[in-house]
């Protein structure tokens, strides 16, 4: 991205580093925290010793914020050969634009454009209906609660 263009999540203007790098919703994000956690928790005769409060709080948040949280659900979304990333490919989403819909789980097509207005432009300009389709494909990652 050249320095006089300005960055526009909206528009997914968001830099080359940005786009090819590997997003990770919260759900994700907090399976790898809790792993590290436990692990501290074993390493240590004081646990709370080797957590920094940042760490703790890194952690709290992103269960908190997590739309899923049942661990084999979470590994549904990349893992499996109908996986949601490979379902929702077919979209030609970034990866970005994945993450930022998996945190979010908009219920309408209007939610979705709000949170994600790229998903109107950058030339794929899909319409209301594939926008719809989109959510219930995304949806049914869900039914693994």
């Amino acid at each position: 991205m050249s320095g006089e263009e300005e960055e526009n999540a909206a528009e997914l203007k968001i830099g080359d580093e940005f786009l090819k790098a590997k997003c990770l919703m919260n759900c994700e994000v907090a399976i790898i925290l809790h792993h590290k956690y436990e692990q501290l928790q074993q390493t240590s005769d004081d646990p709370m010793n080797q957590v920094s409060q940042v760490f703790e709080k890194s952690l709290q948040y992103v269960k908190r914020f997590s739309r899923y949280k049942n661990p084999d659900a979470v590994r549904q979304v990349r893992e499996y050969p109908s996986s949601l990333w490979k379902i929702l490919s077919r979209y030609q989403l970034a990866e970005f634009e994945l993450c930022v819909l998996g945190n979010l789980c908009p219920e309408t097509v209007e939610e979705a454009i709000a949170m994600v207005p790229s998903i109107k432009t950058r030339g794929r300009a899909h319409d209301d209906e594939a926008i719809e389709k989109m959510l219930n494909d995304l949806s049914l990652i869900k039914k693994f609660e």
